[in-house]
């Protein structure tokens, strides 16, 4: 009997400690440290006019040299909605989605920056081979030295921010997308 009463007070104190860590986690499955830092992570995460990489946020502006040899800005796309795309030609998982956001492209009013993060690759000409074996027509910066993967703190690849036509960030996935939660994600945004 006593080891029954046990085993009921340790699956119960279980429970409750399961149920409070989803209860105190934000909805992006962090954990909040109090109600006062939820308030401030959710007044934050819909409109702020801070720079940053969270959702609701101005996107940071950068420079690039395209692939084409062009200079590329985020801010060259302001009133535009943006796919910006951080990928490598290594990463199965960025192959996987690229045919998708070629078709997007081509189906939807959405500019698609696929930032290639050239200090990860083995040499320039692998690109241009990946690019011309899936016949991409994306826009596609060089990130040379990884500034601008340090500076959007890319962690997993590939990993996409959604960007409204104001500059604000609106969502921010990583992992591949396919072509239906691209078009998904885009129109719920301006």
């Amino acid at each position: 009997m006593k080891k029954a009463i046990l085993i009921l007070i340790v699956v119960g104190m279980l429970g409750w400690a399961v149920y409070e860590f989803f209860l105190s986690a934000d909805e992006g499955g962090n954990i909040k440290t109090s109600e006062y830092e939820d308030a401030n992570i959710k007044e934050e995460s819909f409109e702020s006019n801070e720079v940053g990489i969270r959702k609701g946020q101005l996107a940071p502006d950068f420079e690039l040299k395209t692939l084409d040899g062009e200079t590329v800005r985020l801010s060259d796309y302001k009133g535009k909605r943006v796919m910006l795309n951080f990928w490598a030609t290594w990463c199965p998982p960025c192959r996987a989605e690229m045919p998708d956001m070629e078709k997007f492209k081509r189906d939807k009013d959405v500019q698609i920056l696929a930032v290639n993060l050239l200090g990860t690759e083995s040499s320039l000409e692998n690109v241009q081979k990946f690019v011309d074996e899936l016949k991409l027509t994306l826009t596609i910066p060089l990130d040379e030295e990884s500034a601008i993967s340090n500076q959007y703190q890319i962690v997993a690849y590939p990993t996409s921010f959604m960007i409204d036509s104001n500059g604000r960030i609106q969502s921010v996935v990583m992992g591949a997308l396919n072509y239906d939660f691209m078009v998904q994600g885009f129109e719920m945004m301006q």
